[in-house]
């Protein structure tokens, strides 16, 4: 069984808090603990998010809850009532997800003969204790860079197979490949890109995360790779021009790292592009074939380098 450092935050934090507000004498001390639990969340900006819901929620339910205990007698009928527009009101006030945890405060209300300062001070210092703890647990949170980086790899990885495959492809016209990379990559960017947000989410005044723009542009990418195939398929024969690509697409391959930009080669498909152009026509229907569904592939490489290039990273 494996414990999650979410799980250790949550279990430590309950703790704290109940000790904390039991240490202090406050009626309902257990409240402290489900507010912290309900608190602790994956990243740093959804913690704080949850936080400021719940106190909101709270304080509008203790005032809801003084006004209407104060009017009418404690009865299964004044809850229901109460419910019926406190909920709205907390929803009106964009604080939706402290519903269930300002309720849990609006009931206590439901056990007392009378209300008192005293009893609304406790009521205060169990949620900021409750919340408090969990804001304070939350404040560090491991870094994903690591764990990013092992994504990054590994899709970098996979790109230059998938090159490397298409070269081999249109350099003899047969392949063993079983395609693994195409289904496996589309998962790694996925669980990649979520990730990166995770990431950024850790980080209460970052917006934007180099990894994230990384992921989502090799996400770009890889749709470009997933379209090559069916035109790879297409090719009736293997010509000088479709042994030019297939170099290209080597040497690409090779270069699928973070040290090496997308211009040089940018510039090389196009120069190659110019001169399937200036080349002589076709002089048959396979030829013609052949040759325009080339041309379809030099299109979108190009697309697949501009992509990269415009963000002046690696290939």
């Amino acid at each position: 069984m494996k414990i999650g450092y979410r799980t250790i935050k949550t279990a430590m934090g309950c703790g704290i808090s109940i000790g904390l507000a039991e240490w202090l004498h406050l009626d309902y001390y257990l409240s402290a603990g489900i507010l912290t639990i309900l608190c602790i969340k994956s990243t740093k900006k959804a913690s704080l998010k949850s936080a400021f819901e719940r106190f909101i929620a709270c304080i509008t339910g203790m005032v809801f809850a003084s006004v209407f205990f104060q009017l009418f007698p404690s009865h299964p009928l004044t809850v229901t009532l109460l419910l019926l527009t406190f909920i709205p009101a907390v929803v009106k006030l964009k604080a939706r997800e402290g519903v269930v945890t300002s309720s849990v405060i609006l009931l206590h209300f439901y056990t007392i003969d009378k209300l008192t300062w005293a009893f609304l001070g406790n009521q205060l210092a169990v949620i900021i204790i409750g919340i408090g703890v969990a804001l304070l647990l939350n404040s560090y949170m491991p870094s994903l860079e690591r764990e990013i980086g092992k994504y990054r790899e590994k899709i970098d990885e996979n790109f230059s197979i998938i090159l490397r495959e298409f070269a081999v492809f249109l350099q003899n016209k047969t392949s063993v490949w079983d395609g693994r990379q195409i289904i496996e990559t589309g998962d790694l960017l996925k669980e990649a890109k979520i990730l990166a947000v995770k990431e950024i989410d850790n980080h209460l005044i970052r917006e934007k995360d180099s990894y994230y723009t990384y992921f989502k542009m090799r996400d770009e990418q890889f749709q470009i790779l997933e379209r090559l195939m069916p035109i790879l398929t297409s090719l009736d024969d293997t010509n000088e021009q479709g042994k030019a690509i297939a170099d290209f697409l080597e040497r690409l391959s090779e270069k699928v790292s973070p040290k090496n930009t997308a211009h040089v080669f940018l510039q090389e498909l196009r120069t190659m592009r110019k001169k399937f152009r200036e080349s002589p026509l076709p002089k048959d229907r396979i030829e013609f074939e052949t040759r325009s569904a080339l041309l379809h592939f030099t299109n979108e490489m190009e697309r697949y380098l501009e992509i990269k290039a415009g963000l002046g990273n690696p290939v």
